[in-house]
């Protein structure tokens, strides 16, 4: 419609003659103004009465009640539908394999899954443009918007929003894994992350995925497979001083097993302090500590006697109790022993090795004598108030993590999850499970 055109029709409407003059006045004027916009809107009405796609395909995008994601051109008029599952509305998702995108008559251009807490969901669209998929799994009890853009061949795109929320396991469903790492801490040259499930975990591909250590100096790291309940990680050789850990812990929303979940999304940063790793060794009765790799310091020790051997291998100190409550039943020895005040203990093994201090034998029986049940002991006196002893120095200049290492014992090597002993199994066996 041109202007002369509207004005005539706004003139026939005021009873004047088209075009003609003299007959406007400021009042006519305005009424002038509010009859075009008047005359335009019954022209705009009338094409979208005859066309019918602009409001038929903004009212499809919205009809269906919730759940319901179908796609729908765009009032644009493209010819790409996108279409989302779970639908809008959706509650009590499941957080793995529900979540799909899709296009149909045109290709994915983009796609964007967000938690309410803003956090992005890392996903991909697949080569050919028609799906789009999380890259992991979703986190338990939370809200996600989908936001999904398809284009067809004609280059126009066709969009859809839309929001559901995934499931809240019960809490006898949950399934944490117990970590043996502390957010801030320094640890030995020797330190593996090891990682302990309450209940049996049988997807453990995915448990694995979830779960990882990144470090600053990059090295791989690889985790293995204890049984169904224990992960550890460690790189194939020890740790470089200074390195920076983090062990990511992104199990809220994995199935542990088709009736658990993971519950855990965290991080725990740590710090490899210097190198220090020490050899006892059964043949001199000695124990030896080296710092970066050169002899420091060498101790008379005693390791155990001719029926309680010491095991060989690579031991990681675990723990450190400046009193330690030892029970040879608790270590299948009947009532060999029961002394209640051991000092400077450091655990060495799940199954009760230790290094610790011995003061109920005679100094003489040190760097001699071969007279434990299967411990490093080094000389110190009742209580551990002495600093001078060497169990007390080799106490405090420990650290969790540290490696000790037993040689030339007639007993065999220690398994390597007795404890938390990798470093006696092959990287080749390691990186296998």
């Amino acid at each position: 419609m041109t202007e002369q055109t509207a004005a005539d029709t706004a003139a026939r409407v005021e009873g004047a003659a088209p075009g003609g003059r003299g007959t406007w006045s400021v009042r006519g004027r305005r009424g002038r103004r509010g009859l075009m916009a008047l005359a335009l809107g019954a022209v705009l009405l009338g094409a979208a009465a005859c066309g019918g796609n602009a409001d038929a395909n903004a009212g499809s995008q919205q009809d269906g009640k919730a759940g319901s994601s179908k796609g729908a051109a765009t009032p644009d008029g493209s010819q790409a539908t996108v279409t989302v599952l779970p639908g809008d509305g959706a509650t009590g998702v499941d957080t793995t394999g529900a979540l799909q995108v899709s296009a149909a008559k045109g290709k994915l251009t983009k796609v964007a899954v967000t938690a309410k807490d803003g956090t992005a969901v890392d996903g991909a669209i697949s080569a050919d443009g028609l799906s789009w998929t999380p890259k992991g799994n979703l986190r338990t009890g939370t809200q996600y918007s989908v936001a999904a853009t398809a284009t067809d061949s004609a280059g126009k795109a066709a969009s859809r929003q839309s929001t559901f929320t995934t499931l809240k396991p019960a809490a006898s469903a949950a399934n944490y894994g117990i970590f043996n790492v502390e957010q801030g801490a320094t640890y030995g040259v020797g330190m593996e992350v090891s990682i302990r499930f309450g209940k049996a975990v049988t997807h453990q591909a995915d448990v694995r995925h979830a779960i990882s250590v990144t470090t600053t100096p990059s090295v791989p790291v690889e985790g293995h497979w204890f049984g169904s309940q224990r992960i550890d990680f460690r790189p194939e050789q020890y740790w470089a001083p200074g390195t920076k850990v983090t062990l990511h812990l992104k199990l809220d929303g994995v199935k542990t097993s088709k009736t658990s979940y993971g519950a855990q999304y965290k991080d725990v940063s740590f710090t490899i302090g210097r190198s220090q790793t020490s050899v006892a060794d059964n043949t001199s009765k000695t124990l030896k500590i080296y710092r970066d790799g050169k002899l420091f310091k060498t101790f008379p020790a005693t390791l155990g006697d001719a029926e309680h051997t010491t095991y060989n291998g690579k031991m990681v100190i675990e723990s450190k109790e400046p009193v330690v409550d030892m029970d040879s039943q608790s270590v299948g020895l009947g009532n060999a022993y029961h002394i209640k005040d051991v000092p400077h203990g450091m655990r060495l093994s799940d199954s009760g090795t230790y290094t610790h201090g011995n003061y109920w034998r005679p100094l003489s029986t040190f760097g001699h004598v071969n007279a434990s049940h299967g411990c490093v002991g080094l000389h110190d006196v009742k209580g551990g108030g002495d600093p001078s002893t060497p169990a007390a120095w080799f106490y405090n200049h420990s650290l969790i993590g540290d490696v000790v290492q037993v040689v030339n014992s007639p007993d065999k090597v220690i398994s390597p999850d007795n404890g938390i002993n990798g470093w006696n199994m092959a990287w080749s066996q390691w990186v296998e499970h």
